[in-house]
């Protein structure tokens, strides 16, 4: 994988690349990150998180955070989420992530089309985590971030599965959703919550009553 490759900017131009894990998920946060990736410490294996597995993906993530120029993390709630709608609440992550960066800019790759707004000139990427380093090592920061996340919330909320699917659709969500209804980490605006959460406040018939 190469750097952004843009003739115009030299070699020593300092970029920080964004992503976010967990915008499809029926529940829980959804997850940013914000790299700088210093060009003199070069990290091998750097690519999309979804291409990894997690225990590469897990040793990365260390090594990023112990190599990289800066770091952040940035998340949005669930009730943000429900409040904003996913995509809104997504830019917010990437901006807080970006918020924790304290070293001098020129550039800030974000994957995807859409850009949060932050104080850095900008630039889109679409399927950029493939394509950016920076980017790639954001998407693995969010992603072991998220699933850390998800594995306590499992803890917490064992019925539903989350140590296993990490809040994504599968069937046997859907059956616990159906079965249990929502809990509070559950995104309500997302249809097959929204279904589920009307099945379970509906009243029962006075057969089920007695």
């Amino acid at each position: 994988m190469s750097l952004f490759p843009d003739p115009l900017l030299p070699a020593t131009h300092r970029i920080c690349g964004i992503d976010e894990a967990g915008r499809g998920p029926l529940a829980g946060p959804v997850i940013a990150a914000a790299v700088v990736l210093d060009p003199s410490n070069k990290i091998v294996g750097i690519t999309d998180s979804k291409k990894l597995s997690p225990s590469s993906r897990n040793s990365l993530a260390q090594e990023i955070k112990c190599s990289a120029l800066a770091w952040g993390i940035g998340r949005a709630e669930v009730v943000e989420i429900d409040s904003f709608n996913i995509l809104q609440a997504t830019l917010l992550a990437m901006s807080r992530a970006f918020d924790q960066i304290n070293v001098p800019l020129e550039l800030a790759l974000v994957d995807g089309n859409q850009a949060p707004r932050i104080n850095c000139p900008i630039q889109t990427i679409v399927r950029g985590d493939a394509k950016v380093e920076a980017i790639g090592a954001a998407s693995i920061l969010a992603k072991v971030e998220r699933d850390r996340v998800m594995i306590e919330y499992a803890i917490q909320h064992p019925e539903y599965g989350f140590g296993v699917n990490f809040g994504y659709y599968s069937a046997e969500h859907i059956e616990a959703l159906k079965t249990h209804g929502p809990c509070p980490i559950h995104r309500k605006s997302f249809r097959p919550v929204a279904e589920a959460l009307q099945v379970n406040t509906q009243p029962r018939d006075l057969f089920e009553q007695l």
